[in-house]
């Protein structure tokens, strides 16, 4: 087996594909400390400014991860462990069975990049071209029987395979539109399959929030002693020295809160999640149908997130209501991809009167086709006076009151999750979904669970009917009905409590 270092500094190998070698000082120095090889004293010195209070391993670990800025050589680094560990580590396999070193990437445009460095490296030195077999559009066949597979990440996909290693580029931006953490669940897909082989586990990223697999690596690893696993972090600079300090200063200016994780490589502490999982989970009513039928004599408010038909953006709808303290979503449904947006607005007006709706209130899309094509439906379109931001801040405090009941509904679910509080420089909070996210069937869903929850709480049907006060029908006295048969009690619950008042016995008008 040729030992890593040896590999990494011979242009023969892999150091023909890397330029100024000294560059890549603390880079290569903590490959050598995570295969278990010794260190001089000069990277001894380089080891602790990255690896904090804790020994240098004695063996080689069975998980790296490396907390770096951006621009500090991430993915090229990436492409050398593979490489090292297809070609140049002899793997426990069966007769037949082929091992697989699998790189993931954050997106499609990523793993192209990944790939393109893993393909250099190999043809850039003669001894290692020579050892390609067969080269596809994500993979590279070796004549070891070793494949080099690089892919976006997806942890459905990485089952059943067996692998020889595991590189995870960019963890803290991984984006599912089924999964909040995705990183964590193909964390979870891969164990076994580097287990038969005693694979090794290998993660880069720059950070981001407090949240997620590369955080709690960072959070229960970082400094601590022992050989299994081992956590770096640096700036850009203390990886890319190449990185000047006017570059960096400008970045810093433009975002000074952003440049703390970007170049500082700290987690962001302006970043936290919306809301913890545990008053997202006591919301869920398990069980349940995703959609509640509407019923008689209860007030429903609808809330939309409109779209215009084409992009990633979903048209959604959610109609909720009130039973006593707690507000509970009845139905929400999205429409995405491409679709009339004239035709969708028509099917969700349908539902809108199944439910006895009248009136819609939706977000601060400017469409003017929005409010039109609405009134048309025969249902009145009102603008939030809300933004986004400020609805999820008031839907917040149900949340953490316990008083919403949600459906599980997994696209909803992940987008909550994800759902980002931002504390900006002036002290105040803006909420919304995180870079490549989306917040479309949350928005609908906080919108709706708002109206709902400016509807003063039910009371006990009082002793002696009360007078209602219309503003189409005037007075209606104790006990009365209007033309649809319905009395002075049913009119108020109807309203609930809105577009009137009432008189109750010895109290008087009382405006609700």
């Amino acid at each position: 087996m040729v030992e890593l270092d040896h590999a990494l500094f011979d242009r023969r190998l892999l150091g023909g594909g890397f330029g100024d070698l000294s560059t890549w000082r603390t880079w290569f120095t903590v490959l050598k400390a995570a295969f278990g090889r010794p260190l001089n004293s000069r990277e001894r010195d380089v080891f602790a400014s990255v690896a904090g209070p804790r020994a240098v391993p004695t063996k080689r670990v069975r998980e790296l991860w490396a907390v770096a800025g951006r621009r500090s050589g991430k993915s090229r680094i990436a492409a050398a462990i593979a490489v090292y560990l297809a070609l140049f580590v002899k793997h426990r396999l069966a007769r037949g069975e082929v091992g697989m070193c699998l790189v993931l990437a954050g997106s499609r445009d990523q793993s192209r990049s990944v790939f393109s460095y893993v393909r250099g490296l190999l043809e850039s030195a003669p001894a290692l071209r020579a050892e390609i077999v067969n080269v596809s559009r994500y993979e590279i066949e070796l004549e070891n029987g070793i494949v080099i597979a690089v892919h976006s990440n997806s942890f459905r996909t990485v089952r059943g395979r067996t692998l020889v290693a595991a590189i995870f580029d960019e963890t803290a931006f991984w984006r599912d539109e089924t999964s909040a953490l995705p990183d964590v669940e193909t964390y979870r897909a891969v164990l076994p399959s580097l287990a038969t082989t005693d694979g090794m586990l290998i993660g880069i990223s720059t950070p981001y929030r407090k949240l997620g697999l590369l955080y709690q690596k960072h959070r229960d690893h970082f400094g601590q002693d022992g050989d299994d696993v081992l956590v770096v972090q640096g700036r850009s600079q203390a990886f890319n020295p190449t990185l000047t300090d006017s570059v960096i200063a400008a970045q810093r200016t433009a975002d000074p809160a952003g440049a703390v994780s970007e170049w500082d490589a700290q987690f962001r502490a302006d970043v936290s999640s919306w809301l913890d999982d545990a008053s997202i989970d006591r919301a869920i009513e398990r069980g349940r149908p995703l959609e509640l039928p509407p019923q008689q004599g209860i007030v429903y408010k609808a809330f939309t997130d409109a779209s215009g038909g084409v992009g990633a953006d979903s048209y959604t709808l959610s109609i909720a209501h009130k039973e006593k303290d707690l507000c509970i979503t009845d139905l929400v449904r999205g429409t995405a991809g491409k679709f009339d947006p004239h035709q969708v607005t028509r099917d969700y007006a349908a539902l809108c009167r199944e439910y006895h709706v009248s009136e819609i209130v939706g977000d601060a899309y400017a469409a003017q086709w929005v409010a039109g094509t609405w009134r048309e439906t025969g249902i009145n379109y009102r603008r939030s006076t809300l933004v986004k931001s400020e609805i999820f801040r008031e839907a917040e405090a149900l949340f953490t009151r316990g008083l919403v009941r949600l459906p599980d509904h997994a696209k909803l679910l992940r987008e909550l999750r994800l759902l980002e509080r931002i504390t900006h420089r002036s002290g105040k909070d803006q909420v919304t979904h995180p870079k490549g996210g989306r917040d479309d069937f949350a928005n609908a869903v906080c919108g709706a669970l708002y109206l709902v929850g400016r509807i003063p709480a039910v009371v006990e049907p009082p002793l002696v009917e009360p007078a209602f006060y219309s503003r189409q029908m005037g007075w209606i006295g104790s006990g009365a009905a209007n033309t649809a048969g319905k009395s002075a009690t049913q009119l108020f619950y109807e309203n609930g409590g809105y577009g009137g008042g009432s008189y109750w016995p010895g109290s008087g008008p009382r405006e609700w």
